[in-house]
Order: C-alpha cells, then structure tokens, then sequence
C-alpha cells in the first residue's frame, strides 16, 4: 500500500503508477533530500516532537542510506513514485516504527521545495565556478595577444582596427555578467520552505530556523501559500543559464566563421574538431555548432518552465512535477557546455598575420582619417565627406587608403600633410584610442587586471 493509501480502497492502475512517478529523474534529489530529512529528524527531536531516541535512529539510519546511494547500492522504487517516499519506505524497512515519524510536522509539498532549492543553489555555485574558469581562461588568453591588431565589425563589415585581446576581453565581461546573474539565482534559491506544510504550516511547535541554520541558508520562507507554490528561483536560475547559453552561442558563431577559409583567423585544435565521411579535407568545428545548437534546447527549458507555471492557482499543483526535467536538462547542457568550451579556448591557435591583413583591408582606418582632418580644423561632416570620396576612388581602383600618394588626397582636401600615414597606421588606430574601455594595449591590460581582481573578490 502506498504511504499515503490509507483513504483509498484500492490500488492505482499501474499506467497511473508509470504516469504519476518522478523517481526517474528526481532520484538525483537524494543528496538534497537526505540532508533535509536529517536536519528536520534533528529539529524534531530537540523541540521534543518526537522521542530523540527515534530522531536519533533516524538520523543514523539516514545517514546509512546516504552512504549506500553514493556506493550505489540503492535500487529506487516506481511504484514509491518520488525521492521522498523512496527514502521514506526505505528508512522504514531499516529501523522499523521510528521511521514512521519522520513525516511528522512536514508535506511532500514544503519537501520537494526545499530539495529543489537546495540543488539549485548548489547548480548556481557550480555555474559560477566554472564561469570563473572560463573568464581566466580568456584573460590568459588575451594577455597574449594585446598586440594582436584584427578588424572589429558592425553589420559583419569591417568597421575599425582593435585588438585580440580586447575583443576577447568583450566576452570576458559578458560571462562576468553571467556569473552576477547565477549570483543572484543562488539567492533566489537561498530561502528555506520547511515548515509550510502542504500549504498552511503545521500546528507543531517547528523551530523553522534551527532547520534553515543546520542547511545553511540565510533566511525563512514568509508565506507558506507561496513557499510551496514558488518556483521563480528555477525561473531565474534558467533565464542565467539562457543568458550564458547566449554568450556561449554568440562566441561560438564567431569561431566558427573564423575558423572557415574565407576568414582563416583562428585553426581549431584537431582535439576539438571532427571530419566528414565523404569528404576528406574536411575539419568542421561540432563542439561550437554544438553548443550553438544546444543553446535553443536550454531556451525551451525555459520556456517550458515559464508556460508550466502561467495558469496555477495556489499552492501546489502537480504540474509543478514538470519543472525538475527542464531544470535538470538545463543544468545538464549548461556544464557540458562551459566544460568543453573553455577547454576548446585553450587549444585555438590564431593566425595573427592573417588578423592584421584583414584589419588593412575594408578601410578600417576611415575614422581616423577623418579624425585626423577635425584635429586640422576641419568640421567633422566635411571630414566625413572628404573621406567617404577618398574611400570611394580606393574602391574604385583597389586600393588602401594608406596606398593614396599625399598629392591624392590634396586634390581631395588641401590640409592634408605628410603625417597623415602615420596617423592611419593600424598600431597609431589602436593605441591612439587610450581612454578607458578602449583597444589601446595598455587600457586593455588594466581590463584584465580589474577582472582578475573582481574574480579574486568574489571567491
């Protein structure tokens, strides 16, 4: 009979059995719901709610089941068809009637709450440790290269002349946003639900806050309609994961156009590449469409979730089942994800010589010049002007800007002089913009080192 049969007077169909279960996928909860029944059997005991005998048994006897999960020797019941029935009935058959008071004073409905928040928070540190990974591994990266000159883009045309390491140092503060954002997820998460019952608490004398201090969170639920009903902590634990699934995407999509012939700015490692069966100078960058790829499936976890949740009335319903799959997949993919991207960073080799060329070509140098012409006097629109008609006749004859003879460009506008080409040299571009946020070598090592310092921080 199940645990809570006593109201039936028979049994459920097994297809009912099968539908209903979520030991499947929610046994990964053990850990999580092992240590909430052992901080509850503690409170329990101390506020004298049950024998401490009995809290004592329970304890201990959790505390085996825990040891044999992790040897896994734990076979997990369908028909107990949750984590918590499963650890329940388990516990029962190990030290008899004592087992039977665990339940005392809790829901399944404040249970699982408190399971999920606590494997959520735990998943949003686990992210942001390997975001830090990631982001170290890009300043590693791009301390290598802060001389690296490579054409910046708008529109994916050739725009202005940075560096390397300042355009990987963009990602750098988007992943430092992301892990900001699993911060605040891990908050979210960081509210302790026991004690709320089913949906209206209990009339036990619970000391709520022994159970958040024994389980490390920093504050109580203050709603218990809310505290079994809420799930916008996975709400925002999976929008941080659709974020980073987004930077991960975008540098992705970068990699993947450079890594192709038409570009040829970066040689992907043979560890990180795989061939075609047909055709055999083929290298094709999967791990990056991959992850490109896999980021639509953690925006429909996401969505999913939302979409779940959109039409619930208070508390509890089961529907609410349907959030730990997405939320586990989410989880799932995001590892994988960071995992092989940063290992996959630390093995590009960039092809510098090309960069550079690519940063002379497509007149990238077209904004200094006419800086050059405002700092001689001339207005700005005039300036753009006269090097829109320069950039113009250089497309014409397929040519450089730095390639016009001076007399060229005096035709064009008179103030020219001879310190124009070495107003327009790729290194005077990149260098000349020294403000703060900008390509120049030095600015964007004082961005690596701010970063470095803001991940030592927040360790």
């Amino acid at each position: 009979m199940k645990l809570w049969g006593g109201r039936f007077s028979k049994a459920t169909d097994g297809l009912v059995d099968d539908f209903n279960s979520s030991i499947s996928f929610d046994k990964r909860l053990y850990r999580q719901d092992i240590r909430g029944s052992i901080a509850h059997a503690t409170m329990l005991g101390e506020q004298g709610i049950i024998p401490q005998a009995d809290a004592d048994a329970i304890v201990e006897g959790l505390k085996g089941i825990l040891s044999d999960a992790e040897a896994g020797k734990i076979e997990w019941m369908v028909d107990a068809e949750d984590i918590h029935m499963n650890v329940e009935t388990i516990l029962t058959e190990r030290i008899g009637e004592a087992g039977k008071r665990l339940h005392t004073g809790r829901s399944r409905n404040d249970q699982v709450a408190l399971d999920t928040r606590m494997y959520a928070r735990d998943t949003a540190a686990e992210a942001q440790g390997l975001l830090t990974e990631l982001i170290s591994a890009l300043c590693d990266l791009a301390e290598k290269h802060t001389g690296t000159v490579m054409p910046g883009y708008t529109h994916l045309q050739k725009a202005q002349p940075i560096t390397l390491a300042h355009h990987l140092m963009a990602y750098a503060e988007m992943f430092l946003r992301d892990r900001t954002r699993f911060r605040a997820a891990e908050s979210s998460a960081d509210v302790m639900p026991l004690g709320s019952g089913a949906l209206a608490g209990t009339t036990y004398p619970l000391n709520r806050e022994r159970v958040a201090e024994l389980l490390g969170f920093s504050r109580i639920s203050r709603n218990s309609l809310d505290a079994v009903s809420d799930r916008d902590f996975l709400l925002d634990w999976l929008q941080a994961a659709s974020v980073t699934m987004t930077h991960l995407s975008r540098f992705s999509e970068e990699l993947i156009l450079w890594s192709s012939h038409e570009f040829r700015f970066v040689e992907m490692d043979d560890a990180f590449s795989t061939g075609s069966s047909i055709m055999p100078q083929k290298k094709n960058p999967d791990v990056a469409e991959l992850i490109r790829g896999k980021t639509g499936r953690v925006y429909g976890d996401l969505m999913g979730l939302l979409t779940v949740m959109k039409g619930l009335p208070l508390a509890y319903d089961k529907d609410m089942q349907e959030d730990k799959e997405a939320f586990f997949d989410a989880r799932d993919t995001l590892v994988k994800c960071l995992t092989v991207f940063t290992a996959m960073l630390q093995t590009l080799v960039f092809n510098t010589e090309t960069m550079r060329r690519g940063a002379a070509g497509g007149f990238t140098n077209a904004t200094d010049l006419a800086d050059y012409l405002v700092k001689k006097g001339l207005p700005f629109r005039d300036a753009h002007r006269v090097v829109g008609e320069l950039v113009a006749q250089c497309a014409a004859e397929d040519k450089a800007l730095d390639e016009l003879t001076l007399p060229e460009m005096q035709a064009v506008c008179p103030i020219f002089a001879s310190d124009v080409y070495e107003a327009i040299s790729l290194e005077t571009c990149v260098s000349a913009r020294d403000i703060p946020g900008g390509p120049a070598p030095q600015r964007v090592l004082d961005a690596i080192g701010a970063v470095r310092n803001v991940l030592q921080e927040e360790k």
